[in-house]
């Protein structure tokens, strides 16, 4: 059921969301704009043309626009409220008894709104977004997904080790490699395929196989023209190579530490982004909160302009300050949920401690 607000509740929320809505729009534009320029030092590489980089850029303004969340409504709210205060409303609405708790709770409802839509932009339209612009980019360039060593990428997949010379776009497998041991880790077959595409259900169909088995002290070759070979990788899993952890859904995050896992592998970077996924849609009432205490300072000659650009300086800050923790987490080996609220808990200290000064003063 939608939440019921008052007049003066449905006065903000009208002008939050107009001025969030234009800064978001202003600061996708000049991403876009830095994006496109970035993208013209490839074209001319492969196939890679304007058009390639001008569709690149517009795929992966979702994923723009999740991380902007937080800093748009930041910037949103201050420009809102102050407009409000230089034009005496905001202390009409106090001379009338609305108390700083009645703020903050219209502030948290109007919120809601920003809360579900970063949850909406980074779980269903950003990472197949995202995907699909590297995708793009590949294809045009005829590069690979991920050739992370010399000899290919190496994955760990229970008692068998796999390497894949090349993983292409489409997530179609380019002389593959499987070692095979048993669970007395001796080795028990070596395979090698030319190709390789994912059927369903954790099957991959291998293309001309040449397979190497080896039984005590003897060893037999095996061909064939095609294999069938049982795999817990699938695509979402290959697909992580395309996507930052920041920008994948949290159900592939999900899969993907538990594959991890399960192959005695680090997970940390991917526990902190699957903590940072459930936390960050928060990051944007902790942002509105923030601006208030900016709503109470007397106005004055260039208060607005101030104002905002402290705004911009502390969203700044915030976007700094969360992938720094990410970054200290990662090589710290803190605890991810430790490493992902850190940054959203300062920002709520530093609210709590400005409203605290303004109401003293």
């Amino acid at each position: 059921m939608a939440l019921k607000l008052k007049v003066y509740e449905r006065h903000l929320a009208r002008e939050i969301y107009a001025t969030t809505g234009l800064v978001l729009l202003a600061f996708l534009m000049l991403f876009a704009f830095f994006d496109l320029i970035h993208q013209l030092e490839s074209i001319g590489k492969g196939g890679y043309q304007i058009q390639h980089a001008l569709g690149y850029v517009v795929l992966t303004l979702p994923g723009r626009l999740y991380e902007l969340f937080p800093i748009g409504v930041l910037i949103g709210t201050l420009y809102a409220l102050t407009v409000l205060a230089r034009h005496s409303e905001i202390t009409v609405l106090r001379a009338a008894g609305l108390s700083t708790r009645d703020f903050l709770v219209a502030l948290a409802k109007i919120g809601i709104v920003f809360s579900a839509l970063t949850l909406l932009v980074g779980e269903l339209v950003a990472p197949p977004s995202e995907r699909a612009a590297q995708q793009l980019r590949l294809k045009a360039m005829g590069a690979l997904v991920a050739q992370e060593f010399r000899s290919g990428l190496w994955v760990r997949d229970e008692r068998s080790f796999v390497n894949v010379r090349e993983v292409r776009p489409d997530t179609t497998l380019q002389h593959v490699r499987v070692f095979e041991f048993d669970d007395r880790f001796q080795l028990r077959s070596i395979s090698h395929a030319d190709g390789g595409r994912y059927v369903k259900d954790g099957t991959w169909l291998l293309d001309d196989v040449v397979r190497t088995v080896f039984a005590g002290d003897a060893a037999h070759v095996e061909k064939y023209r095609e294999l069938t070979w049982k795999s817990a990788l699938n695509p979402d899993l290959l697909a992580v190579l395309m996507v930052v952890p920041e920008r994948m859904s949290l159900v592939n995050l999900y899969l993907y530490i538990r594959h991890l896992s399960g192959n005695q592998q680090k997970t940390d970077r991917y526990d902190i982004a699957i903590w940072k996924k459930l936390i960050y849609p928060l990051a944007t009432i902790v942002m509105m909160v923030l601006a208030l205490p900016f709503a109470y300072m007397q106005d004055r000659m260039g208060a607005v302009s101030i104002r905002v650009f402290a705004g911009i300086m502390l969203g700044i800050g915030f976007h700094m300050l969360n992938g720094l923790f990410s970054s200290l987490g990662v090589i710290n080996s803190w605890p991810p949920f430790f490493s992902a609220i850190t940054p959203s808990v300062i920002f709520l200290v530093t609210a709590a401690g400005l409203l605290w000064w303004v109401e003293r003063r």
